[in-house]
């Protein structure tokens, strides 16, 4: 008979106060295994030292990593050359590693710091990397790099700081310049560049469709679904059946509808709306993928290793094969759908009253789009109103509770980040023909409020019923990031102290900038203090919502972490949760919640740079031109304008000409020595484009 040891029960004991470092043998005697569960014992203990979850020290005893000041982590590096670890461990703070103490770490490895020096309150502690865990980068994307005796390849990434050495092969002839993509055979350490060989020539920027597949490969997303994966979708998309029909609740005859953009294929929300006593009663309707996506199946492995679905301009990279995607999961209007519905009881306050989280199935009676929406609750308009006149009563309800639920947000201190956003347009090739800019109307808002109402509700429901789960959680800001922030603020009147870190505090500065002309660089400063939002087993919190409780259960089709959320639910619901079942899942949602986390970091990034060149690339042909400008941020080296359209390219102080400009920074101007002339955040000014260079994605302008 197998004994049930599991790493949980190893690491449970470990983190006991009492622990102390144990030997192999000391660790097996204290946990009272008999000799039938050595086996297993042994292969657990190798995989947690494997994965970083425990330390076998120099004299072969095993403890927590904590218990030792090492943390397990994602570094991200500087193209300065040093590195900052994103701690595992929830609350953690970051550690700065030195570039001589990196030991061979690349960008986004998951690695092992020790810290060697503890900094003060409000400053990083230092630390060195003393192992990969689990390597980022099995392949890079770069340009090749040739000299008289060796051949190399500079990422395109300026966060891989190391160069690849590569061997020439005489049949994959290689050109100076040729973008290639190399695959790593040999890691760096502290005295060697990572070795690799070259598996696919790209060719040059520029040419049609090589700046997608760059992207592509360069942030290793996944294009293909493997035909195995592609069998079993089509094997489980299957009409609803009348049996699976009466194991749930009919919600066929509710007035259900779907608003999403006009190309959205992958519709996983559907809302309903009715009018109350009390309030109102509000219908979130969301896809039950898990229904589809069976544990540890072929689907849901690949669904893992994607964790989400990537939005490359024109191209989607999807989290799930289209056959669900697009077919049985996506709530498509006319269809039978079956959901998970978070039905909430509102009241005229925006506080949820009750709640009931069900199985069911829906008929979406229309699929809506923001712009239809928007003309009929903001615009008013006639034709459009006719055209959906059973609904138009529905919508004006939706606004109605929108803007309450709005409302009682913004008074416990939500942050609303209003940025400016653009969409690229591009032509059959892919290169891109204009720049459009991107409205938030009240259809788009009332989806996100509502949504977010039913993440808050799913959240603490699950966080009462101590069910294992994935919180989308978003801690404050601290240390460096908030003393850079304040620093910038000085400058225009305002300063968070260390001890009223609160959202309010940040919502007052983001409402007191509103309308000046300074308010778009503040607020992404603002942004950029903030820790990176992630996913944990721990209900941390969302700082920037102001929710004690959160998660994300609303976008199944597309994102890892709701699937999750919904299996959880599934198993609740249908009474099937018992305490093998509880357990299994508690000891996965680490593993969940960091690849979900860091893929999401790697879509955002693809989906980020390909922006980037697509606005470089069209920038190309204004050359020359002038345009009315402002400033984004001030450095020593020069300033950062934006243009209307929200393109980006930098003045170097160089070409400043006609005095010479120091940088001050206590109040992060550019100032004449001889004129007294300043350059400061947010001013307008007239720039000249005199170059684009489309591989870095980078321009530049001149005072005209």
């Amino acid at each position: 008979m197998e004994y049930n040891i599991t790493p949980e029960h190893i690491l449970t004991f470990m983190r006991q106060a009492s622990y102390r470092p144990l030997s192999y043998q000391d660790l097996l005697e204290a946990l009272e295994l008999p000799d039938e569960a050595k086996g297993k014992f042994s292969a657990i203990i190798g995989k947690l030292e494997k994965e970083g979850e425990i330390v076998r020290t120099r004299r072969d005893k095993y403890g927590l990593p904590e218990m030792m000041n090492i943390y397990r982590g994602i570094i991200r590096l500087s193209q300065r050359g040093y590195g900052i670890l994103v701690p595992d461990q929830p609350g953690a703070q970051e550690i700065f590693v030195y570039g001589r103490n990196l030991n061979g770490a690349m960008h986004g490895d998951r690695v092992m710091v020790r810290i060697q020096e503890r900094a003060a309150a409000d400053q990083r502690p230092e630390g060195e990397v003393i192992r990969a865990i689990e390597r980022a980068n099995q392949e890079l994307v770069g340009t090749i790099q040739k000299g008289r005796h060796i051949l190399q390849v500079i990422p395109d990434d300026p966060r891989q700081i190391y160069p690849v050495n590569v061997k020439p092969r005489k049949n994959l002839p290689v050109k100076k310049g040729d973008k290639v993509l190399v695959k790593i055979t040999g890691w760096p350490d502290k005295n060697k560049y990572p070795e690799g060989t070259i598996v696919e020539i790209f060719g040059r920027q520029g040419q049609p469709g090589v700046d997608m597949q760059i992207v592509i490969k360069k942030h290793a997303l996944r294009e293909e679904f493997p035909p195995p994966v592609i069998a079993e979708a089509q094997k489980v998309t299957i009409p609803v059946s009348s049996q699976e029909i009466s194991r749930r609740r009919d919600l066929r005859d509710l007035r259900t509808v779907t608003i999403d953009g006009e190309d959205a294929k992958d519709l996983d929300d559907a809302i309903s709306i009715e009018k109350t006593p009390g309030g109102y009663r509000l219908g979130v309707h969301i896809a039950d993928v898990s229904h589809y996506v069976r544990e540890d199946s072929k689907l849901d492995k690949e669904a893992f290793a994607r964790g989400t679905s990537v939005y490359l301009i024109d191209k989607v990279l999807p989290m799930l094969p289209p056959e669900l995607s697009n077919g049985i999961c996506s709530l498509n209007a006319r269809q039978d759908r079956l959901a998970i519905t978070c039905l909430m009881e509102i009241d005229h306050k925006g506080k949820v009253q009750k709640h009931d989280i069900f199985k069911s199935v829906i008929r979406v009676k229309e699929r809506m789009t923001y712009t239809a929406v928007n003309k009929i609750i903001t615009d008013h308009d006639p034709e459009t109103k006719s055209c959906y006149s059973n609904l138009v009563d529905d919508f004006l309800l939706m606004k109605e509770l929108s803007d309450i639920i709005r409302r009682e947000r913004t008074s416990r201190g939500a942050l609303d980040f209003d940025f400016p956003e653009s969409k690229v347009r591009v032509d059959e090739t892919g290169f891109p023909i204009d720049i459009l800019p991107v409205k938030r109307g009240a259809g788009e808002m009332l989806i996100e409020d509502f949504m977010i109402k039913a993440n808050e509700v799913v959240a603490e429901y699950m966080y009462w019923q101590e069910m294992p789960t994935l919180y989308r959680v978003h801690e404050k800001p601290e240390g460096d990031a908030l003393a850079r922030l304040n620093q910038v603020l000085a400058v225009f009147g305002h300063k968070i102290q260390e001890n009223k870190i609160e959202p309010y505090v940040f919502q007052k500065i983001l409402r007191d900038i509103k309308g000046t002309p300074q308010e778009n660089t503040i607020s992404l400063l603002v942004l950029r203090s903030m820790k990176h939002a992630r996913y944990v087993p721990q209900a941390l919190g969302h700082f920037g919502l102001a929710s004690k409780y959160y998660c994300h259960f609303t976008s199944p089709i597309r994102r890892y972490p709701d699937l999750i959320v919904h299996r959880v639910l599934s198993l609740m619901l249908d009474d099937k949760m018992n305490a093998k079942k509880k357990a299994a899942l508690e000891s996965r949602m680490n593993k969940y919640g960091e690849q979900s986390s860091l893929q999401e970091t790697k879509a955002e990034e693809a989906e980020r740079e390909l922006l980037d060149i697509k606005k470089a690339q069209y920038m190309q042909q204004f050359l020359g031109d002038e345009f009315v400008a402002r400033i984004s941020s001030v450095q020593s080296f020069g300033f950062f304008v934006q243009l209307p359209n929200t393109v980006e390219g930098l003045v170097h102080i160089s070409t400043i000409a006609d005095d010479y400009y120091e940088f001050n920074d206590r109040n992060y101007t550019l100032v004449g020595i001889h004129t007294g002339k300043k350059y400061s955040i947010g001013a307008e000014v007239r720039v000249q484009l005199v170059s684009v260079d489309v591989d870095s994605a980078k321009i530049d302008f001149e005072l005209a």
